[in-house]
């Protein structure tokens, strides 16, 4: 039953992502860390558009929540970066294609020496925006996985 539930939220919450598919024709860029100058570090993105939904809005939230609570000496050492993007801004248009988006998304990025080394997509969050604690849980442990393979 959770998993139909979040499918539903998926769906419903795609069609206010429609206004992220309008990149046809722009030049892909590579992704490059907002920290250029650090040796390492890994980056939560939060990709939305201008239209936001309340369960979108909460994405972002419990992202930001849970990377600050469970995360905190590495988001102020910032060796963990929370960063927030509008890809309807056409200086941000190609993380679209570069990261294969779809609906608004929370994707961690591993970023050496200022280039993309690894992603991953955390399309499970869709799956716990009735359970914050779920929510912060599934967060929390794909971070964690992916510090600690860093």
């Amino acid at each position: 039953m959770g998993h139909r539930i979040g499918v539903v939220i998926l769906w419903v919450c795609a069609v206010c992502f429609l206004s992220m598919g309008k990149v046809a024709g722009e030049a892909q860029k590579s992704p490059q860390s907002p920290q250029k100058e650090s040796s390492g570090e890994v980056v939560a993105f939060y990709f939305h558009g201008n239209f936001r939904c309340n369960n979108c809005r909460k994405i972002e939230q419990y992202s930001r929540e849970a990377v600050e609570k469970y995360f905190a000496e590495q988001f102020i050492n910032k060796t963990l970066v929370f960063s927030v993007i509008n890809t309807d801004l056409p200086e941000n248009a190609h993380f679209i294609e570069d990261y294969q988006l779809y609906t608004k998304s929370l994707v961690i990025a591993e970023f050496k020496n200022g280039k993309q080394v690894r992603w991953k997509n955390l399309t499970g969050v869709w799956n716990y925006l009735n359970d914050r604690e779920k929510f912060y849980d599934y967060v929390r442990s794909e971070i964690r996985a992916y510090l600690e393979s860093s």
